[in-house]
């Protein structure tokens, strides 16, 4: 039987995490594993309505519509901005509800991840051998991930970024589309690794940085 789902987030990402939807209940061999209940989204645009009525989605309300859905009802966080991900999380502890697990088909993940709740990894994204990811982790479309890495909660790695082996990303960084880190390189909490940057050094918390070397 289905599980009733609710995605938080309205915007492109949130429609993203739908296809993650689509693709899992596609490739299920015992049937929908998912049955989306529909989005909330405490400020939606007309613009970001009117595609989820486009692709047959139902808007919900705003986020505190969650306290009235059946307690088994799990959600899943489409928002993209790591710290604004963590934000929701923690308004979301008033009403607690399971967060779903959604790894695309076309992903591929070693047989020894391991992994916290909430967990998105978008179609194409590679995970290797002896990865550690925490809470509430987006890994976008053809994201990867090396051998040996620790990512931290809500940390997001945009589509086509490279996290190589041996690295630690502390909780709530973002890795830029298309970005390098190079192997047992740290990017620590918070810190933001531009788009097309190569990471060669240590990041510091906080830090943007951005370029090749990045800096």
């Amino acid at each position: 039987m289905a599980t009733d789902l609710v995605i938080v987030g309205c915007g492109g990402h949130g429609r993203e995490v739908l296809t993650i939807v689509h693709a899992v209940n596609k490739a299920s061999d015992h049937g929908s594993a998912w049955r989306i209940a529909g989005f909330v989204d405490d400020a939606p645009s007309e613009v970001n309505l009117k595609r989820l009525r486009a692709l047959g989605a139902d808007y919900l309300g705003r986020i505190h519509v969650l306290a009235t859905l059946p307690a088994e009802t799990h959600v899943a966080l489409g928002i993209g901005d790591p710290r604004g991900r963590q934000t929701v999380v923690d308004r979301m502890a008033a009403y607690p509800r399971p967060a779903a697990v959604l790894v695309h088909p076309d992903a591929t993940v070693g047989p020894d991840l391991v992994h916290g709740e909430g967990l998105l990894v978008f179609a194409g994204a590679r995970v290797t051998t002896n990865v550690v990811l925490g809470r509430h982790v987006h890994l976008n479309q053809n994201a990867t991930v090396g051998h040996d890495c620790v990512l931290g909660d809500f940390v997001s790695i945009n589509p086509l970024a490279a996290v190589s082996g041996g690295c630690r990303v502390d909780s709530g960084a973002l890795v830029g589309a298309g970005a390098v880190v190079l192997q047992q390189r740290h990017v620590a909490t918070a810190a933001t690794v531009g788009a097309a940057a190569c990471v060669v050094r240590d990041v510091p918390s906080h830090a943007v940085v951005k370029g090749v070397p990045a800096r």
